[in-house]
């Protein structure tokens, strides 16, 4: 059980899902699509969410009809086959998947395909974190999008299924559970401005008195995290994240990469800096080894981009989860989090951000970006090599042609 907001969130137990099983016998939910010139695959989630991928069937494959006369989805490959060649549309519908005639899927797929393909050849990568050994050996070719839908589809492509560590993208997260356990009291302790800084920087807290400029920045985010642990043993405090990352993916595997978290302990000096000087103007609650014990673990979460997406859907849907129905923050608290994304959710490259991009976003030094197109989709980049901002360069690139085609903006079409 998670409350948020004061609203109890309650995942279905086995029975009611059993039961849901029985009274819809359609099959199991499509989890991710992946079409075009990559390998074709499908995952189907619902039985073992462990399965490996299912190949494309044959074209010849058709799709049947329910009572209600709707082409209804019978096997992973069938509704795949029909998205492949732009004959449906496919959508949940009380976990039943219902294809409905359009084009909206494969034309987001096309897309997707031919952003990845570009970006492949591209020669400037931009440079991989090394400031923190184990993120330097991420592959700096790798290259992964994915984009989640209020239906739960994800389209994807690249290497959209090979998780990363998602650094300060948690951020948002812990943001949001913050927010939900002492409300707006957080914002005494830290600000909403963009800071016009690096995210590591320690200046303005000397002439600011240890208040962060935003909850993003690396001193925001450890106030973010103290509020998090207060009342709490830290192992507790980061199980409730973990746990909530994985409630809000639908995905029970998300865990912590314990490797990158020692690694980011090793070279901790200027976090430990930043927050030993919060807490001599009595900004954090707890022991400053405890905090950022529960900071370098949760920025240490690994994630695909199609579980990342799926994450962060209900910020582009009220706070809502659009699967469920469930809420997990209020209207207004939602739009809230995407403005301070819009605004600070790329440290001091944000302007250029949302001047290329136009939708609030978060990056992380692990080469990943989360951007929210409101009332649509939830879009997560991956590629390790970074700008001189500390933002995945490909991922900016990747982000500003998909906005294009697609006519997404928060500023208009």
């Amino acid at each position: 059980m998670l409350t948020l907001d004061g609203l109890a969130i309650k995942r279905p137990d086995t029975d009611e899902r059993a039961a849901r099983r029985q009274r819809m016998p359609c099959v199991p939910r499509l989890r991710s699509i992946q079409t075009g010139p990559l390998r074709q695959r499908v995952w189907s989630g619902r039985s073992n969410p462990h399965r490996a991928p299912r190949h494309l069937a044959s074209p010849s494959c058709r799709p049947a009809k329910n009572e209600r006369n709707e082409l209804c989805h019978t096997a992973p490959e069938e509704a795949l086959d029909a998205a492949r060649f732009g004959t449906a549309q496919i959508c949940a519908n009380n976990n039943q998947i219902v294809m409905q005639t359009g084009n909206a899927v494969p034309e987001l797929q096309r897309t997707i395909d031919e952003i990845v393909e570009e970006m492949r050849h591209r020669p400037d990568r931009g440079k991989v974190a090394d400031y923190i050994p184990e993120l330097a050996k991420a592959d700096a070719n790798a290259f992964g999008i994915a984009v989640a839908t209020a239906e739960g589809i994800v389209a994807s492509g690249g290497d959209s299924a090979q998780p990363f560590s998602i650094q300060s993208i948690s951020k948002v997260f812990t943001l949001t559970m913050a927010l939900g356990k002492v409300g707006d009291r957080l914002w005494k302790r830290v600000g909403r401005e963009p800071s016009g800084s690096p995210f590591n920087s320690i200046v303005q807290l000397e002439a600011e008195h240890g208040i962060p400029r935003n909850p993003f920045i690396n001193a925001g985010a450890i106030v973010v995290t103290d509020a998090i642990l207060s009342g709490h043993e830290p192992k507790e405090a980061l199980g409730e994240i973990v746990r909530f990352m994985q409630f809000l993916a639908d995905d029970p595997t998300i865990s912590i990469d314990h490797d990158v978290a020692a690694s980011e302990q090793r070279t901790h000096y200027r976090n430990s800096a930043l927050a030993n000087y919060m807490k001599a103007f009595g900004n954090l609650e707890n022991p400053v080894h405890f905090t950022l014990g529960v900071y370098f673990h949760h920025c240490a979460i690994a994630m695909s981009c199609q579980q990342l997406a799926m994450a962060g859907r209900f910020l582009a849907y009220g706070g809502r989860n659009p699967t469920t129905g469930h809420a997990v923050v209020k209207p207004e608290r939602a739009r809230r989090i995407n403005a301070i994304m819009l605004t600070c959710g790329h440290y001091d490259g944000s302007g250029e951000f949302a001047f290329h991009v136009g939708l609030p976003g978060k990056s992380g030094v692990g080469g990943g970006i989360m951007a929210i197109v409101p009332g649509r989709a939830s879009i997560v980049v991956w590629s390790p090599g970074l700008d001189v901002a500390g933002n995945s360069h490909l991922g900016r690139i990747a982000l500003h042609k998909l906005t294009q085609r697609m006519g997404w903006s928060v500023f208009g079409p």
